[in-house]
């Protein structure tokens, strides 16, 4: 006769233990004989190039742990030793920035210099007109970039992979080429009868044809567990209610990047801001700083530049978790 097995708990503290199978049948002398729980292929540890037998050894060892250290003592320096620097000279003297440029406050700290960026040079002004002009292209971008994503890979129309083609397209030509006609419908755009130069929306509008956010938005999307769609048509869920409470809650890791390259590309920009905002009472620092360099001492000038780079700085220590968790898609899917 067949008798099927049962899970049994292991020997020890109740409930700690995994379950072991046992079968009900015990063989001769009465004992019953557990099977041993085979090891899945996902808990194996990650294997490298070098071994754990090879780690163990005192030689690799040490070697591998000197080339880790260097590889991070090089890395910081390139990537935060131009940032240390421009923030070690915003408040050094002029003199000393000249004479002893890679020593650390010879003579003394001036913090008088960022107080006269800011009041005295209205550095200050610039500064929100740039935070005006990084947001609004920041939200153009955004709304273009999740719509156009969301119609090519979760709605696909039938017209979608001729229209995704086209937008590949448009990333092969240069920026350059671009500025007459762009210039040229900034100046008399059409239906609205009035030239946008001198405004946000000339900055704005533009920016919204950014074909490399569409095309990383739609990958993501494509990506995106279609089961999920499919149960949300089944409640009644329309194509607006699917974007705003499905699609987009599940997106926050590629919104973050996105959301990124739109802040650093608007907040560096300098030739179109500079055709399209004549009045220096509205351009930005990447384009007021260039202007006042010869007119201001080198110290205030660093010192402005240093204040330029807080935003962006500040904007990547905050979204820097989005590049690396997964978690737009955590609790999506069940099982």
């Amino acid at each position: 006769m067949t008798v099927s097995n049962t899970l049994l708990p292991a020997p020890g503290m109740p409930g700690d233990e995994p379950l072991v199978s046992v079968d009900e049948q015990p063989p001769v002398g009465g004992r019953r004989r557990r099977r041993r729980k085979e090891s899945s292929p996902e808990d194996a540890p990650d294997r490298g190039i070098l071994s754990s037998a090879d780690r163990s050894k005192r030689g690799i060892r040490i070697g591998t742990t000197l080339t880790h250290g260097i590889l991070l003592v090089l890395l910081i320096i390139a990537g935060l030793g131009p940032l240390l620097w421009l923030a070690k000279s915003a408040i050094t003297p002029t003199a000393d920035t000249l004479q002893q440029p890679m020593a650390i406050f010879p003579n003394g700290v001036d913090w008088a210099n960022l107080s006269t960026a800011w009041s005295t040079v209205h550095i200050d002004v610039q500064f929100m007109n740039t935070i005006w002009v990084a947001l609004g292209s920041w939200l153009v971008q955004m709304i273009v970039a999740t719509t156009g994503g969301y119609a090519l890979s979760v709605l696909r129309p039938k017209y979608g992979p001729f229209l995704f083609g086209l937008i590949l397209c448009t990333l092969f030509v240069p920026a350059v080429v671009l500025l007459v006609p762009l210039y040229l419908t900034i100046l008399n755009p059409p239906l609205l009868g009035t030239s946008l130069i001198n405004t946000f929306w000339a900055v704005w509008l533009p920016a919204g044809a950014s074909a490399f956010n569409v095309v990383i938005v739609k990958r993501f999307f494509d990506n995106l567990p279609r089961e999920v769609f499919e149960a949300a048509r089944t409640d009644g869920a329309g194509p607006f209610r699917l974007f705003w409470s499905i699609v987009l809650p599940m997106s926050k890791p590629i919104l973050g990047v996105a959301s990124v390259f739109a802040i650093i590309a608007a907040w560096k920009d300098y030739l179109w801001p500079l055709l399209v905002l004549r009045d220096p009472a509205i351009q930005p620092l990447s384009v007021r700083l260039p202007t006042l360099q010869n007119a201001i001492e080198l110290d205030v000038y660093l010192a402005a530049l240093a204040i330029s780079t807080l935003i962006p700085v500040v904007i990547f220590i905050i979204f820097q978790k989005l590049f690396l968790s997964g978690a737009g898609l955590g609790g999506a899917v069940k099982g």
